[in-house]
């Protein structure tokens, strides 16, 4: 497989798709260009079907995210540009649970703030430090379709330390030069200049960590955003165990050479990598809830799904 030359970053080039062409594909038996069909999204001529495609996309994402438990209190938001109007963006309204949030939960955001569209009576409200910050990025950076932001125990504790990954994991390598860390908190973000200085510090990169504040990740997908934050997370957690391990051996952790991080970035780092390394989170959901995250009166509690199962059962002796 061989390497485009240039820096890091996310220019979604370099990736699993180009390499299906090079002599060795990273996956064998795939003569029938089945790979590449998994790594190419669907695509809409037809505004309204992939609107609705994307707030669905964005429900089971949320639940993905309450799976892993990364929402905490109410605190955290994951946000999609409007395919009609890119100034406008879909987010969770705040203070519903991830674990419930239904396609007609989720509320349209303008550029200033307001909810023009979606949600239900007595909840069309957004976090303002939610919107600070996703408005701010989808802003500065117009190839970002998905923000996703979350206090999570492990990108939280990490954040404190106010660094970077260090390339110890092939999983880390997946953000090679390409995740910045912002080290100016000025507290909960509910000014527009706090948005903006962590837009600015993000920069073109696909991931921010926010010191003593959590994780930052977007993408040109939901998919690809979605994975970026469980594999961030995940790295957070990684480092800090190795972390402390060394430590207590006297010794520092074993490095990955710049050469074979960005090999393995280029591998592994890119978008379309991304959509397709997230497929299994979001098959596991979609089995789950089968079409209930679609309209909020199929929702049940677990318990009311119990009560309705024995019901049935006496009904049909």
């Amino acid at each position: 497989m061989r390497l485009r030359p240039g820096p890091g970053g996310t220019d979604y080039k370099g990736t699993m798709a180009d390499s299906l062409s090079d002599e060795h594909a990273l996956m064998k038996g795939d003569h029938e260009g089945q790979l590449r069909r998994m790594l190419t999204p669907p695509t809409f001529s037809d505004i309204e079907q992939h609107r609705t495609h994307l707030k669905e996309r964005l429900v089971i994402a949320l639940r993905i995210f309450a799976k892993h438990n990364f929402d905490l209190i109410v605190t955290g938001h994951i946000s999609v540009r409007d395919p009609g109007d890119p100034r406008t963006f879909w987010i969770n309204p705040f203070g519903l649970a991830f674990s419930l949030v239904t396609v007609p939960d989720l509320v349209l955001v303008d550029n200033s703030g307001a909810v023009i569209g979606g949600g239900k009576p007595g909840r069309r409200i957004v976090n303002q430090a939610g919107f600070e910050i996703h408005s701010a990025i989808h802003i500065a950076r117009p190839d970002v379709l998905v923000v996703c932001h979350s206090h999570s125990t492990y990108g939280k504790a990490f954040s404190s330390l106010g660094k970077s990954l260090d390339m110890i994991t092939l999983d880390a390598c997946s953000f090679y030069n390409d995740i910045a860390v912002y080290s100016d908190f000025g507290g909960i973000a509910i000014e527009e200049s706090e948005g903006t200085r962590i837009a600015a510090a993000l920069g073109k990169s696909k991931a921010a960590i926010l010191q003593n504040h959590g994780l930052l990740t977007v993408g040109k997908y939901i998919e690809s955003a979605v994975v970026w934050f469980i594999l961030l997370e995940k790295q957070c957690q990684v480092q800090l165990l190795a972390d402390a391990a060394a430590a207590g051996r006297g010794r520092d952790t074993v490095k990955i050479s710049d050469e074979a991080a960005e090999f393995t970035y280029r591998a592994t780092g890119g978008e379309d990598v991304g959509y397709f390394s997230a497929s299994p989170y979001f098959q596991a959901v979609e089995a789950e809830l089968g079409d209930s995250y679609k309209d909020s009166s199929r929702v049940r509690s677990g318990r009311s799904r119990w009560l309705w199962g024995v019901w049935a059962s006496i009904i049909r002796r």
